[in-house]
């Protein structure tokens, strides 16, 4: 039997039995960049209320340590039903202090993996699953893409984009402890999971031709989503130009993603995009100031807003 099927037959099978009178159906929310390295961070994770029916997506970058993967997931999986996590580039990173004995590139990536499988988290290198709560039935897919540095000006070369970047003292932490190990560049593993995550998704299409996904990624899908006012030339770090279409070639209802700690909502043909980074503890000192905590923050995934009529415009998500 087709795995995909099988894993869908079990998670119907595991919804009904969750589901009664007293016990509504379940909805799918979702933060990233938790950035537990951060004291500030790690007091507000322990802030976070239960919705034992619910599901959560943790959208990359809870932290760089095997630490930081157990303490957030273990908060999460206490509070939520189902969990879902994506890698960001910090749980990727080879920190100083581990320089000579450190996981590196694949490993570390899949250190975090065999962490999220022992507190039964959905990861991407999991089977896709059908969600049947609220907004659904809906196949969620995690995915893992890096980027390519292809989010540049067409006058920039490949060979020119770090200089470029330096141009305006811009440079992103990955040059120096995201490394690509065993591939023999950042642009040579993008490419491996594009190739992957592509062969994955059109099976879970073939599958499933009428049921719409729900991608998360903590790199954005698309450049136009990137909208870096302060550090334009940062988007270099933020995905690459080959997933621009996946949004429709992959029948996506929604699409989570983090990594700019800028909340907004974009709606492109007929796909809600969602960035949902929560950020360090300075970008998000505003929204504690009114009495917000994380519990606010949390998006809406399933069931979500419903489509507005006409002119689609961003939803800036300041305060949540």
């Amino acid at each position: 039997m087709d795995p995909l099927l099988s894993v869908a037959d079990d998670t119907i099978a595991y919804e009904r039995t969750q589901t009664s009178p007293s016990n509504p159906p379940a909805r799918l929310w979702a933060i990233g960049d938790i950035h537990l390295s951060y004291k500030g961070n790690r007091e507000a994770l322990e802030e976070l209320q239960p919705r034992l029916n619910d599901g959560l997506i943790l959208c990359g970058d809870v932290g760089e340590s095997a630490d930081h993967c157990r303490q957030a997931f273990e908060k999460a999986t206490s509070c939520f039903r189902r969990v879902f996590w994506v890698p960001g580039n910090h749980e990727l990173f080879t920190l100083p202090s581990e320089r000579d004995h450190g996981l590196r590139g694949e490993k570390k990536y899949m250190e975090c993996v065999d962490i999220a499988r022992e507190y039964g988290i959905w990861t991407p290198e999991d089977d896709f699953t059908i969600w049947e709560g609220e907004g659904g039935p809906a196949l969620i897919a995690p995915i893992f893409t890096l980027y390519d540095y292809s989010f540049r000006p067409d006058n920039i070369e490949l060979k020119d984009v770090l200089d470029w970047a330096r141009e305006e003292d811009i440079e992103a932490t990955d040059e120096h402890l995201l490394h690509p190990d065993p591939y023999p560049s950042r642009i040579a593993w993008c490419n491996a999971l594009l190739e992957k995550t592509e062969k994955k998704l059109e099976a879970a299409v073939a599958a499933h031709p009428d049921m719409p996904l729900i991608l998360i990624n903590h790199w954005p899908l698309r450049e136009d989503l990137v909208k870096l006012v302060r550090i334009p030339r940062f988007s270099l770090w933020c995905g690459t130009k080959k997933t621009e279409d996946w949004h429709n070639r992959f029948n996506a209802k929604v699409v989570v993603s983090g990594h700019l700690h800028i909340r907004r909502t974009d709606y492109i043909d007929d796909t809600r995009f969602e960035e949902v980074s929560l950020g360090y503890p300075r970008q998000w000192q505003e929204c504690q100031d009114r009495g917000l905590d994380i519990n606010d923050l949390l998006r809406d995934i399933l069931p979500g807003p419903a489509m507005p009529e006409g002119k689609r415009e961003t939803i800036w998500r300041r305060y949540g």
